[in-house]
């Protein structure tokens, strides 16, 4: 860790973390060194964004190819009525500069893909999947696994959330995201929020839960929900925590993976390696 001081004003805005035994001055330079990629500034993307700034990390990418529409602004919290038709990332930018000058932003107004997952995730520390379409979870996944990179997963749907944290660290046996899931449901047979709608306040709960989990693994403090998947339900008001195996089988992470690049998947129709 280099030698970065607080000075004056940081103390008063980390204040509530620096006397935390678990955090301190040295967690707080942890975290103003550390680098998040948040992959989409939607729903779940617009509360971790928000908390990850608040909270000091030093480095946030962006990544979204989308514009701002005004039914977006239900639950997509970055953005404001004045935004309609913005690119994403750029209002997302905006938000975070208001918000803590501490935070440094680099926006990509793009979508993720084979070719250029290397460019834009390589060289972070976490990844934070905020995505709202199979190809680019599993993608996410399988980049994150062969570069040693850290996953959050989330995920909504009606009033209905999930969570679960892939550290890929060295020694870790934990599952990634294809043992949990093997393969993608055939295209058009799960429905977006366009069609069956989302609860508002749904993805604020579960994008503050993978901003909670990102901070632990840059503080490198608690335990994580590696091996764990965890279930929302708004409308019960309830969670549930169910126990995740590693899948030996898994093509990515398992005995004997049979997917050595990106390039060997065709993600944009089932996610399952390319028979060439």
């Amino acid at each position: 860790m280099s030698d970065l001081r607080l000075d004056a004003t940081q103390l008063d805005r980390y204040s509530r973390h620096v006397i935390m035994d678990e955090v301190g001055p040295e967690g707080q330079k942890r975290l103003l060194e550390g680098s998040v990629l948040v992959v989409g500034a939607g729903g779940l993307g617009s509360p971790a964004i928000q908390y990850l700034a608040a909270a000091g990390v030093g480095h946030l990418g962006i990544v979204d190819d989308d514009v701002v529409e005004r039914s977006n602004l239900q639950r997509q919290i970055v953005h404001g009525d004045d935004d309609v038709g913005r690119p994403k990332v750029e209002s997302a930018a905006d938000y975070v500069h208001r918000l803590n000058p501490d935070v440094s932003v680099e926006i990509y107004e793009t979508r993720l893909t084979p070719e250029n997952v290397d460019e834009l995730a390589g060289g972070y520390d976490v990844v934070l999947d905020a995505s709202d379409n199979f190809a680019t979870r599993y993608l996410l996944n399988d980049y994150c696994v062969l570069s040693g990179t850290a996953l959050s997963h989330g995920a909504i749907y009606r009033f209905e959330g999930q969570v679960t944290t892939i550290p890929n660290r060295e020694g870790s046996d934990g599952p990634c995201y294809r043992c949990i899931f093997p393969e993608a449901p055939e295209p058009g047979t799960v429905p977006d929020c366009a069609t069956t709608g989302v609860l508002g306040v749904l993805p604020g709960t579960v994008g503050c839960i993978q901003a909670t989990e990102v901070v632990k693994l840059l503080l490198e403090q608690g335990d994580v929900l590696e091996g764990r998947l965890l279930l929302y339900d708004a409308m019960d008001m309830s969670f549930e925590t169910v126990e995740l195996q590693h899948n030996p089988n898994c093509p990515v992470c398992g005995d004997q993976p049979a997917i050595d690049s990106v390039g060997d998947v065709s993600y944009e129709h089932t996610c399952t390696i390319d028979a060439d």
